[in-house]
C-alpha cells in the first residue's frame, strides 16, 4: 500500500490570491496529518506564487510526518533547503510562464548541475529525489547520481484522451518502475492524479509513495481537508 503525501500549495494559492493570511497552509497541513496524511508537500517556487518563505520555516517546525520540499535546482532555493532541512527534496523543472510543473525533470541534459545540487543536500543530510519523466534513460541517470527515490511524472496517464492512450501511459508507469525497483530506487508517483483514476497507479508493484495536491484541495474546499484525505487514503489503500 503506497504511502499518500499531501501536496498543500494550492492552500496557499488561496491565500496569495488576495495576498492575505489565510487559509494558511500550516492548519491545512496540521488537517491532513489528523486525517491520515504520511506527508506533507510543498513546492518553493522562485518566483513564491504559493509558498513562501516563511511558510516553509514553519512547516518544518510543525509537520510531524515527512515534509517533503519540492525545488528547482535554483541557488537561492537549494540555500533555502539546506538552511530549513526539510526530510526530502524532490527536485523538479520550473519555467515561470507555466501554470503547474508540465514534464520530468531531464536529468540527462541537466546531469552536471542536478548532481552538484544532489551532492550538496545529501552532504546536508537531506535525502533527494528526483520527478522524472518515465523513461528508462532518466532512471538510469538518477540511479548514477546516487539518489534515493525517484518519482515518476504520472502528468501523460492523467491528461490521456481515450481510454486506449490512458492503458499505453499506465504501462509506461508499470515498466518504468519496474526498471526503477530493480535499480534500487524508491518508487514515488504524482501529477494530475485524482480521486478518479488514481487506483490503477496505486496498484502498480513496487510504489512507496503518491504525492497528490490539487484534487484533495479542490475537494476540500467543499467538504474539508480531513474528509478529502481520508477519502483519497481509503482509495489508495488497496
Amino acid at each position: 500500500m503506497p504511502k499518500l503525501g499531501v501536496n498543500i500549495d494550492h492552500v496557499a494559492t488561496i491565500r496569495q490570491a488576495r495576498r492575505t493570511i489565510e487559509p494558511d497552509p500550516v492548519w491545512a497541513a496540521s488537517l491532513a496529518e489528523l486525517a491520515g496524511a504520511d506527508g506533507i508537500t510543498i513546492h518553493l517556487r522562485e518566483d513564491r506564487r504559493h509558498i513562501q518563505d516563511r511558510d516553509v520555516r514553519l512547516l518544518r517546525e510543525t509537520v510531524q510526518v515527512k515534509l517533503n520540499l519540492e525545488m528547482a535546482t535554483a541557488e537561492e532555493i537549494v540555500e533555502i533547503a539546506i538552511a530549513t532541512q526539510p526530510h526530502q527534496v524532490t527536485l523538479v523543472p520550473e519555467k515561470r510562464e507555466e501554470v503547474t510543473t508540465e514534464g520530468g525533470l531531464d536529468v540527462i541534459q541537466h546531469r552536471e548541475r542536478v548532481g552538484e545540487v544532489v551532492d550538496r543536500l545529501q552532504n546536508a543530510g537531506i535525502e533527494v529525489s528526483l520527478f522524472i519523466d518515465p523513461e528508462r534513460d532518466q532512471i538510469a541517470v538518477s540511479k548514477e547520481l546516487g539518489v534515493q527515490a525517484i518519482e515518476l511524472h504520472t502528468g501523460c496517464y492523467a491528461d490521456a484522451a481515450s481510454e486506449t492512450a490512458q492503458h499505453s501511459e499506465l504501462q509506461r508507469l508499470i515498466d518504468a518502475g519496474a526498471f526503477a525497483v530493480e535499480q534500487g530506487l524508491l518508487l514515488h508517483m504524482g501529477h494530475g492524479l485524482t480521486y478518479r483514476n488514481v487506483v490503477p497507479v496505486a496498484l502498480i508493484p513496487g510504489v512507496s509513495e503518491l504525492n497528490i495536491g490539487h484534487s484533495i484541495v479542490s475537494r476540500a474546499v467543499l467538504v474539508g481537508m480531513e474528509r478529502a484525505v481520508r477519502e483519497m487514503k481509503e482509495l489508495i489503500s488497496i
